[in-house]
């Protein structure tokens, strides 16, 4: 049974700085499916390969929705204008029955499948993830004061996930897609989320461990220079997280626990 002392490297740092999908929360799973069911009507629509899985993690995990889809979109060859940030954003089911024209209204086609699943079946955090938290809000920093959280999530939906979820409390600063296109911050594999996540943290990057299911995510970590770099292992593979940087790698955060 695991107690509640955390790992000496990770009681080190002053401040945690969490990815939401695929680390706090499984939304991860309801993504996959949401962008599953939205490549597969787009390519059936167009006559083209069904979508693969394997596309998810080579083009779609860990980036913003619309770099998501463009990437995709160019590793099939396919050539659609990048549109405006709404289109399709308020389609009828109607809508969907021709292909999107643009990015963007293929990137907010997924949103609302997301947002659907979403309302329909909740979310719960990781066991080990919340318990990973208790752990941290029990555990005094180097100054004596509580280790300050943050979410640091290419997801526009990260507020709703984490109210969904029952632990938006638990962290001072959240850092999305929304936050992110606000600012003019670049997604994921630069590091300008995590950094601005820092700084409103007041805590600097080398005293700050990050914690990412991502290759892009792990990456955009070291590029910010932050000083424990964990890679969690939910489907991207622990050798493609360590190469890209990620010096400890996990599979669930309670193995942080002793």
């Amino acid at each position: 049974m695991h107690g509640s002392r955390i790992r000496s490297d990770l009681a080190r740092c002053r401040a945690a700085l969490f990815d939401l999908d695929g680390v706090l929360t499984p939304t991860v799973d309801l993504h996959r499916r949401a962008w599953a069911e939205t490549f597969d009507r787009f390519f059936a629509l167009r006559g083209e390969e069904p979508y693969a899985e394997s596309e998810y993690f080579a083009s779609l995990d860990g980036r913003p929705r619309f770099d998501g889809v463009a990437t995709l979109l160019a590793a099939r060859g396919i050539e659609l204008p990048w549109g405006e940030p709404d289109d399709g954003a308020g389609d009828d089911e109607g809508a969907d029955a021709r292909a999107a024209a643009t990015v963007t209204e293929l990137g907010n086609r997924k949103n609302r499948m997301f947002a659907e699943i979403l309302r329909r079946d909740g979310i719960r955090p990781y066991a080990g993830s919340l318990r990973l938290l208790d752990a941290l809000a029990a555990t005094p920093g180097p100054d004596g004061s509580p280790i300050p959280l943050g979410v640091v999530s290419s997801s526009r939906n990260a507020a709703e996930v984490l109210r969904a979820a029952g632990i938006a409390d638990r962290f001072r600063v959240v850092v999305d897609g929304t936050v992110a296109a606000r600012d003019g911050l670049p997604g994921k594999p630069d590091p300008a989320t995590f950094l601005a996540a820092s700084e409103a943290l007041g805590i600097r990057p080398g005293e700050t461990a990050v914690f990412e299911d991502a290759e892009s995510g792990v990456a955009a970590a070291v590029a910010g220079e932050f000083g424990l770099v964990v890679g969690v292992d939910r489907g991207a593979g622990a050798d493609a997280l360590r190469a890209s940087g990620a010096e400890v790698v996990i599979a669930d955060l309670e193995e942080l626990l002793s």
